[in-house]
This record gives structure tokens, sequence and C-alpha cells, in this order.
């Protein structure tokens, strides 16, 4: 599959109100915008993952940050962040599976993301499968990313600032 610049399927960083949102769930002014412009939160796991697909198309790296668990937010790497939201097209996300309760705070989202890496010159187009998992902490949604190298024990602190000791909380999840 070959997806040439300027194609249907290429995403703009500058979005209007009226263009369809990147997750692909409606117009992004009634979907993923009030949520990077922190007008409204997310109500659930599903559409922060969407939420947090459209911030990586529209390169919109501290929604990225913000949107992860609190403990974990100090180790994330802005530079590889924005670097890999640079370098891909995001061509579509397909929504999985939504598994909305896990327990009292905690969620399941299995998605595709669809992009084209743009530092290979072949413009193939490749599919990020996840299974990713969220914790809700004070009316909030936030992505749990199991791919930090965190030195916590599990009598420590959860990372999701719940008070609960990680063991009791999202230990399970990472």
């Amino acid at each position: 599959m070959v997806f040439a610049q300027g194609y249907f399927f290429y995403v703009s960083i500058e979005m209007t109100s009226s263009q369809h949102c990147p997750c692909g769930h409606g117009q992004y002014a009634a979907c993923c915008q009030p949520l990077h412009l922190k007008q409204q939160f997310a109500q659930n796991a599903e559409q922060l993952m969407r939420s947090r697909y459209s911030a990586f198309a529209l390169q919109q790296i501290d929604y990225i940050l913000e949107t992860t668990a609190l403990g974990q937010q100090a180790a994330l790497d802005r530079v590889a962040i924005a670097d890999w939201s640079q370098s891909n097209q995001w061509l579509k996300l397909e929504v999985v599976q939504h598994q909305p309760k896990l327990d009292k705070t905690h969620a399941l989202v299995e998605f595709k993301a669809h992009y084209c890496d743009q530092n290979q010159g072949d413009k193939q187009a490749h599919i990020h499968h996840e299974i990713s998992h969220f914790v809700l902490h004070q009316q909030h949604w936030y992505f749990l990313d199991p791919t930090l190298d965190l030195q916590i024990t599990m009598k420590q602190p959860c990372i999701c600032g719940s008070g609960k000791k990680f063991k009791q909380c999202c230990a399970q999840f990472i």
C-alpha cells in the first residue's frame, strides 16, 4: 500500500474544527479538540485513548505527557515521544475492544494504530497493535505506560497517586 504526501489519509497538524478527527470518531471540534484544549476531560478509557492517538497525529506532545499516570510523567522521554509523533503519518485508529471495568478504577483498551513511517523510503503501512491499561484518579483517566523502567517496590505508594500501595493498585496492570 503506497500513500503519497497530500493523499486522502494525510493528517494535517493544524486542524480546523470542521475537519474529521484523526481518531475517526467524528468532527475534531466535537471529538478530541475539547479534550486537547482542556475544556472537557475523557469520560472513559476509550475516549482518552482516542484523544491520545489524535494528539500523536497532531503532535500535541504536552497532552500525551499530561495524560500519562502522574507518577510516570517525570520518566517520559519528551524528545523520543515527539520523534515518534513527527516521524509517522497516522492513517487510522481501530479500536478492537474496550473493557471499561477491570475493577473500580482500571480499564483496558485494545487498539490498532495504522501509520506510515516517514523515515523509511518505502511508505509501507504499519500497524501498532497494543493492549493498554488506564487508571481513573480524581475523576480523570490516565494511561499506564508499561514501557517505563520504574524503580518502585510493591510497598511504595502507587504511581497513579491513589494513595494505595503499588501492589494493591496499578502493579497488576503494568
